[in-house]
């Protein structure tokens, strides 16, 4: 499942256990990029921020975290998609260093 909205993309995807992250990742942005400079002359100079985000979903919340991704416009009415990481990171127990992560 793909979804998102203005400055962020979410994706819910079973991961082989042959397959990286970095490298799933590497190829989206690449083939993304590809299409979208294709597609929209004018977005000849897209890039992707550096960095990316993973959390891993149990199968019991996959609905929810489908839901989650299908709203994304409504979600963020009520909240910017930096407030958002912050808040995942924060429940997952993952140090944020800004920094490192606003490109």
């Amino acid at each position: 499942l793909v979804g998102g909205y203005e400055d962020h993309v979410h994706l819910l995807v079973n991961l082989s256990r042959t397959k990286t992250i970095s490298d799933l990742v590497r190829g989206l942005k690449t083939s993304a990029s590809s299409w979208i400079k294709t597609q929209f002359p004018a977005l000849h100079s897209f890039q992707w921020q550096g960095g990316y985000g993973v959390f891993s979903v149990s199968e019991s919340r996959r609905d929810d975290v489908c839901e989650y991704i299908r709203n994304q416009e409504e979600h963020h009415r009520q909240r910017t998609f930096q407030e958002e990481f912050r808040e995942m990171c924060r429940r997952h127990c993952i140090e944020l260093d800004e920094k490192y992560v606003w490109d």
